[in-house]
């Protein structure tokens, strides 16, 4: 069984943390996934950076910008994970756009991810439709889970198609705009949580954007499987490096 459907089953909130590979320095991105899964985090996803990030909020495009500037590549990325599961027991999803990939050929990129050990994928600019006709066969061949996003404006039927494509987990973008931290979720976004939980789909939900902290995770977390939390960890990464992963992950789980 996938590394994220094994950590689905646990009876436990799943803490998933996002960062852009080659960030803050190129050669980070190892240390970053070992130091996190050794903080506690259930699942980590990796940023692939890419020059026109559309659905990224100024704190992730500007780690992508760096991590471009500092030499990330594809190539780079899957070089750097080589012995990745050497060290690394917990799901790794690489969360990036689909230009890349296709630039880097679709079966390629999908059967180096298996020889890396990557679990699963989130391409957000990769139409659920076009990936059920044309990569879905690719994708379970290299037993990765693709991961699809759904918005508050999602319409129940598209969401139940997504659900009925998926194999994994669905994530459930809390509102409309772009990634970014916030201080907390309104009536709207609760009022979202518990309706998507009453259709009683049967993927799990984790939520991203907008949870940056222990309450906005708790927020997150009262209807769905789990939450994501991104712009606030590379925000952390920017002001206080490294090596004080623990300190960001220990306030989450406290």
């Amino acid at each position: 069984m996938n590394r994220i459907n094994q950590k689905l089953q646990e009876n436990k909130k799943i803490v998933s943390i996002y960062f852009t590979a080659g960030f803050p320095l190129l050669e980070d991105t190892v240390s970053i996934i070992e130091k996190l899964q050794r903080a506690g985090v259930d699942m980590i996803e990796i940023g692939l950076p890419f020059s026109d990030p559309l659905a990224d909020g100024p704190t992730i495009q500007g780690s992508s910008t760096i991590a471009l500037k500092n030499g990330m590549t594809t190539h780079k990325l899957f070089e750097q994970l080589k012995d990745i599961r050497k060290t690394v027991s917990i799901p790794l999803i690489i969360m990036g756009y689909f230009n890349p990939v296709l630039q880097y050929g679709v079966e390629t990129f999908c059967a180096k991810c298996a020889e890396t050990g990557i679990d699963g994928l989130i391409i957000p600019d990769l139409p659920v439709d076009v990936y059920n006709e044309e990569y879905k066969t690719i994708f379970e061949r290299y037993g990765l889970v693709n991961i699809f996003l759904i918005t508050p404006q999602t319409s129940e039927e598209r969401i139940r198609y997504i659900d009925s494509v998926s194999n994994g987990f669905i994530y459930m973008v809390s509102s409309a705009s772009t990634t970014g931290a916030k201080s907390g979720f309104g009536t709207e976004q609760t009022d979202y949580f518990k309706r998507i939980a009453n259709m009683q789909l049967k993927n799990q939900q984790i939520v991203g954007f907008g949870i940056s902290n222990k309450e906005t995770f708790e927020q997150a977390t009262q209807f769905t499987k789990g939450a994501i939390i991104g712009s606030a960890f590379i925000k952390h990464l920017s002001q206080y490096g490294v090596q004080n992963i623990n300190e960001f992950i220990a306030e989450i789980l406290s």
